[in-house]
């Protein structure tokens, strides 16, 4: 196969599931909605992803925080993982993370390009359980188990077995949410807030 075609097919995954993700108008909807209450209640989100998805979420609670001046933190410090992890189990430090660093009325945003992401489902299900606002990513498998369990929350599953496509999507939707909580007035363009 030549570079050349590989990156063509790549490019027209990645094009198609970008089209079926913005004709997800109620996920976008519901998602802007609870950034705006978090930010209305000077409530915080938590975001977590285990490798790739690690970096995204770096990228994420940044802008979040910096453009949109809505706090948000990630788990991706070694410190933190290593002594959660060390206490708890490697399956359970996010879950303690979140019983540790969240309180009443925050967001919690797990992804996962499985959904099968056993820290990442321990999480989901604490979130559940104590009825923390939780925001889903996956890909591969539709029924993926992290769908499942927040199935009747907000959960974006993109149509791909491409680690890389999926991890580009879940950039495009979370970098999508933090432009239309900014808006025009920031950037100079012709997005517009929601």
């Amino acid at each position: 196969m030549t570079i050349n075609k590989l990156f063509f097919q790549i490019q027209q995954e990645t094009y198609s599931n970008l089209k079926k993700i913005n004709r997800e108008d109620k996920l976008f909807l519901k998602s802007v909605n609870l950034l705006k209450k978090i930010k209305k209640n000077k409530k915080k989100v938590i975001i977590f992803g285990n490798g790739g998805s690690a970096a995204t979420s770096s990228h994420f609670a940044v802008d979040l925080t910096k453009n949109a001046r809505i706090k948000c933190i990630n788990f991706n410090d070694a410190d933190l993982i290593t002594c959660f992890s060390n206490d708890y189990g490697f399956e359970n430090f996010v879950k303690q993370g979140i019983d540790s660093y969240s309180n009443k009325g925050d967001a919690v945003i797990l992804i996962s390009v499985s959904g099968e992401s056993k820290n990442v489902i321990n999480a989901a299900k604490f979130c559940i359980k104590k009825k923390i606002n939780l925001v889903t990513l996956t890909g591969k498998n539709k029924n993926n188990t992290l769908s499942r369990i927040n199935k009747k929350g907000i959960s974006f599953h993109i149509n791909s077995f491409s680690y890389n496509t999926v991890e580009i999507i879940h950039s495009y939707i979370l970098l999508t949410l933090v432009d239309l909580m900014v808006g025009k007035a920031v950037y100079g363009t012709k997005i517009g807030k929601i």
